[in-house]
């Protein structure tokens, strides 16, 4: 991964730590992954793409999520085409770019992202592993109703999933992806039958909590 050191430094140093404002599902943590992910994309599949715009791509793609969860793509793409910081990188074409990149990054969007930039970061912030699933359908559920018994969440967290990542889910994934196929095969094999889905989560929620992971 190639990245301008000065870019990387200002990003790293005073945006990153706004993370800290997100519930865990889509905290720091989450950025990072992102982030790697996207350059395991870029590698896999070969892509001839500016890394500085993909770095801040994925390094913005949810930091308004604490301030609206439900248009948080907009409101990150705001708040990355607000900072004056970034004239010191970019063209005003390419910050453009990466504004709607990040308005494009959401798995629920109706089309395609308007640029190769917004399928990698959309791609990038798929889930590519059942226990990523897990927690984060738990932590953001109980964000949203804090009031709702782990019954309830667990629940909710099958619905979401099924409509996600089921054989007919709204998810799309846009480059070749080895990851992201295994995933799919083993979240939909789970999700066949929802009591052991259930189960599943169950067990793996107590053993976070006796970790104090969550």
């Amino acid at each position: 991964m190639q990245v301008n050191e000065e870019l990387k430094k200002y990003i790293d140093e005073n945006v990153l730590k706004e993370y800290n404002k997100n519930e865990i599902g889509h905290g720091i943590n989450h950025i990072h992954y992102v982030i790697d992910r996207s350059f395991e994309l870029i590698k896999e599949n070969n892509l001839d793409v500016n890394n500085d715009m993909v770095y801040t791509i994925a390094a913005y793609h949810d930091i308004g999520h604490h301030i609206d969860t439900k248009k948080h793509e907009i409101v990150s793409a705001e708040i990355m085409y607000n900072d004056k910081n970034l004239l010191k990188f970019f063209s005003d074409k390419e910050l453009t770019i990466i504004k709607e990149a990040i308005e494009d990054h959401r798995a629920s969007m109706e089309g395609e992202p308007r640029s190769i930039y917004g399928k990698i970061v959309s791609s990038a912030d798929r889930n590519n592993t059942v226990e990523d699933c897990l927690s984060r359908t738990y932590t953001y559920g109980k964000k949203l109703n804090p009031n709702a018994t782990d019954e309830e969440l667990f629940l909710r967290a099958y619905d979401v999933l099924s409509k996600k990542f089921g054989e007919n889910g709204y998810a799309k994934f846009y480059f070749k992806d080895k990851k992201y196929e295994e995933f799919l095969k083993e979240i939909r094999n789970l999700l066949k039958d929802k009591e052991n889905y259930i189960n599943t989560q169950r067990n793996y929620i107590m053993k976070l909590k006796k970790q104090k992971k969550i």
